[in-house]
Parts: C-alpha cells; sequence; structure tokens
C-alpha cells in the first residue's frame, strides 16, 4: 500500500532540505523510498562516535529521528499541518567502529493526530545495530524559521 501524498518529494529534494540543519552535521543521506518506507544512512565516524570509538547512542537516536520525522512529514498536507516528535525509544543492540549505518522507517500507525515509526537501524551486513519506535503528534503547521 502506497502511503505518502500525491506530490512525494524525490530523494535530492528530501537531501537538500536537509541542509544547515543536524542531518547534514552528521552526514545523513536520504537513500530510498518504498511504498511504505524511507531509508537513509550515516556514517561511522568521528562526528557519530563516543570517546570510547563506537557509536554514540545520541547518533543513532538522531538518526532515527530524522528518518521517522521526514516519513511523517510525508504523509501529512504541509500546507495545513505539521508533525513534531513525541516520544523516541532507541533500544541499542550491537555496537560499531566505523563504516555506515542504515535507518529504514516504517510506519505502525498513521492517524490524523499521532504517528507511530518503526524505525530499524542496520549495518552493511545488514546486521541489527539499534531499534527505535518514533512516535509523532500531528498539529497544526508550523512556520518555518527564516535563515
Amino acid at each position: 500500500m502506497h502511503i505518502w501524498r500525491k506530490e512525494t518529494p524525490g530523494l535530492d529534494q528530501l537531501n537538500s532540505m536537509a541542509a544547515g540543519t543536524l542531518a547534514a552535521v552528521l552526514g545523513m543521506e536520504f537513500t530510498a523510498i518504498g511504498k511504505d518506507y524511507l531509508v537513509a544512512k550515516m556514517p561511522v565516524d568521528h562526528r557519530t562516535r563516543q570517546p570510547f570509538g563506537i557509536l554514540h547512542g545520541g547518533a543513532s537516536a538522531a538518526l532515527a529521528e530524522t528518518v521517522g520525522s521526514m516519513a511523517g512529514w510525508l504523509c501529512i498536507n504541509p500546507e495545513l499541518k505539521s508533525c513534531v516528535g513525541l516520544e523516541l525509544n532507541c533500544n541499542h543492540i550491537r555496537s560499531k567502529t566505523d563504516g555506515w549505518i542504515f535507518a529504514r522507517a516504517q510506519p505502525v500507525h498513521i492517524g490524523g493526530s499521532t504517528q507511530v515509526w518503526d524505525i530499524r537501524i542496520t549495518d552493511e551486513k545488514e546486521q541489527l545495530i539499534c531499534i527505535s519506535r518514533l512516535t509523532m503528534a500531528v498539529i497544526k503547521k508550523l512556520q518555518r524559521p527564516s535563515a
């Protein structure tokens, strides 16, 4: 089942929207959009590791929130509504010291006032790194701050 709104932006547009945000600072990039999923990747490097040399849990959380939030936005009418994070839960399963991680967001619930997203973060070998659940509130449109 196709879940996105009619005028779904492409990957280039999603990536350009991330310019100047935390997603860009951490090297995140949207890589795939399917009928009911969105995927983004992030490097495991000096920007995303904690002092002990492994992937920082906060970086995994930032990736999960980024891909889940963008997926949520793709399901609403952005002329009328905004999606904002209400709750994020992350279970860190496996550590990682370098390479790439990939977050795939799929819906659990898409409603008029809330959305719930399942986000699985894996590595290049498709080993599970982190499982996240993101709950979004669907609210009246927020005005984006000007640059």
